[in-house]
């Protein structure tokens, strides 16, 4: 799937991964997607006062909608084969799937260490922090998410049935001031996607009644 040489530069879609107590970027923590999806799915549902209640109360928002983000995405071997890439031809698409799978995943490590503080009687084992990770979407779209569903199709293999061409389809749920702390990274990073999209907001251009076809507010 090679380009034309003088076409223009195109951005990746991707993910960065932070380490949850310093939010320094992890070791291979950024994964870039080979290809970024034709469509990108966003659904916001909006926090607002209970209907039934007070009348006072029914515009009034209770916090930032929750914002929820599906994408597909696709791996391909082709280019990585014909450069005959030596990890490429040994794993096919392992590694790049991997890399998305095991941000679902509990450390093998962890599970271990559970398990061991489990036979010594331990009562309460806390679940594993996991890294936080960063959607990026452009400059303009730098946000806080969890991973709430992963699926792979997995459509062609090499002779040794490692997978050559895939289908990801990767859901996320932005994480807002509601689940992240106002004074950390995490919260100053939600903010600040906040304040883009306010900022954005802004440079829309106003409407007319005429637009509307009214000549204004009864």
């Amino acid at each position: 799937m090679s380009t034309f040489p003088g076409s223009p530069h195109v951005l990746k879609g991707g993910l960065v991964l932070l380490d949850p107590d310093t939010f320094n970027v992890l070791p291979n923590g950024i994964i870039a997607l080979q290809y970024n999806p034709d469509t990108l799915s966003r659904t916001l549902k909006i926090k607002g006062a209970e209907e039934g209640g007070d009348r006072s109360e029914a515009l009034r928002l209770t916090g930032p909608p929750v914002e929820t983000i599906k994408l597909e995405a696709e791996i391909d071997a082709t280019d990585q084969l014909e450069v005959a890439d030596s990890t490429t031809v040994q794993y096919g698409i392992h590694p790049q799937l991997a890399a998305l799978e095991t941000l679902v995943y509990p450390t093998s490590a962890t599970l271990q260490n559970n398990y061991r503080l489990a036979q010594q009687g331990t009562l309460e084992i806390m679940p594993m922090l996991a890294p936080l990770p960063l959607f990026v979407w452009s400059g303009s779209r730098i946000v806080p998410v969890r991973l709430t569903d992963l699926s792979v199709t997995e459509e062609a293999f090499d002779p040794s049935l490692n997978p050559i061409r895939a289908k990801v389809s990767l859901g996320m749920r932005v994480l807002s001031i509601d689940d992240l702390n106002f004074t950390d990274k995490g919260g100053s990073l939600y903010l600040a996607y906040q304040r883009q999209k306010e900022a954005l907001a802004q440079l829309n251009l106003p409407g007319t009644f005429g637009a509307l076809g009214i000549r204004g507010i009864p």
